[in-house]
């Protein structure tokens, strides 16, 4: 296999995990606020920024009033700007034309067809009552990809490359809807001088961005705080959303692609096994004593990651060949 084509796979599992939490975190955040406990949750300046923040990493001085539907659309439908959701798909697409004699019919039509819908979607229908029904739209189809990609595809290396990606990405978004989070319940606690780290809106609004709001209670049969949904979304091996599950994932699949029997400390492999190795014996105590910093900290140490996998394989300006049959690397 080509590194370009590798490259083509790799993002195309990204950029289908990266719509669909930008999807759901611009569904939950928006219509949450709307019976949220307190006037700075319910403020539209304080979700448009909390918004912007995770989808754009951009923070926004509080002195400038953003307007709802520029941020909604420029999330949304913006194809101009390449943190909206619309730009994660048509990407999504590309990269699956780009390699479209590896993967499967019922898998390209599925990346079409929500190409497509979110392509002709109505901007104006979206601003004015469609916010709910494309985001939904979105993450019902990424879900059923991603059933795609399991069921129709060889779980050889092309799998492989596909779902480094897809938990990459799914690890990297965690990380920025908790350090979204985190700054949301810390600018909370300014507001009201409060306890705001136990009260619980900002703490459940995470998990349901991530979709385990309900294992969580399940798990711990109370309600979320700020130390339990911390632990299950970073800590917990058996949540599939988090941090620890992702770079268990990531570990597996690199070490499918990789054969090579000597890492050097370097690597992508070596990278991604001491930074799981590190999660396997973090305790939830280290992490909240100094969160800021872990969370910045874990972020950094995957987009190093990334970066290194990009070296190591997928690096188009070298000819790199994976060979499917005998699971080896040729690098010239």
């Amino acid at each position: 296999m080509l590194a370009r084509v590798a490259n083509n796979l790799f993002w195309m599992g990204r950029y289908i995990e990266r719509s669909e939490h930008l999807a759901r975190y611009l569904n939950v955040n928006y219509f949450s606020s709307l019976d949220a406990p307190d006037d700075v949750s319910q403020s539209r300046q304080f979700v448009f920024r909390s918004i912007m923040y995770m989808s754009a990493n951009d923070i926004i001085d509080p002195e400038i009033e953003l307007k709802e539907e520029d941020v909604l659309y420029n999330v949304g439908l913006n194809k101009n700007v390449p943190y909206s959701i619309i730009s994660s798909i048509t990407n999504a697409y590309e990269n699956a034309r780009s390699s479209r004699d590896l993967i499967s019919t019922e898998l390209f039509e599925s990346i079409n067809k929500i190409r497509n819908e979110v392509k002709n979607y109505p901007v104006d229908t979206y601003l004015r009552n469609g916010l709910y029904d494309l985001t939904t739209l979105v993450t019902d189809a990424t879900s059923g990809i991603r059933t795609k990609i399991r069921s129709t595809l060889l779980h050889d290396e092309v799998y492989a490359i596909i779902m480094l990606g897809i938990y990459l990405e799914r690890a990297m978004q965690v990380s920025r809807i908790i350090n979204s989070k985190v700054s949301d319940a810390s600018a909370e606690k300014d507001m009201y001088s409060t306890d705001s780290d136990n009260r619980g809106y900002q703490w459940s609004t995470l998990l349901k961005c991530v979709s385990s709001y309900d294992m969580m209670r399940r798990l711990y049969k109370k309600t979320p705080k700020r130390q339990s949904a911390l632990e299950f979304i970073i800590l917990n091996k058996q949540c599939p959303r988090s941090i620890k599950n992702c770079l268990n994932e990531i570990n597996k699949y690199i070490s499918i692609i990789s054969k090579q029997k000597h890492v050097s400390n370097t690597s992508a492999s070596f990278l991604i096994a001491k930074m799981k190795c590190e999660y396997d014996f973090k305790l939830i105590e280290e992490i909240d004593d100094d969160l800021e910093s872990c969370i910045g900290s874990l972020v950094t140490k995957l987009e190093t990651i990334a970066e290194k996998l990009e070296e190591d394989y997928f690096n188009i300006s070298n000819s790199v060949i994976i060979n499917s049959t005998k699971k080896t690397e040729f690098i010239y």
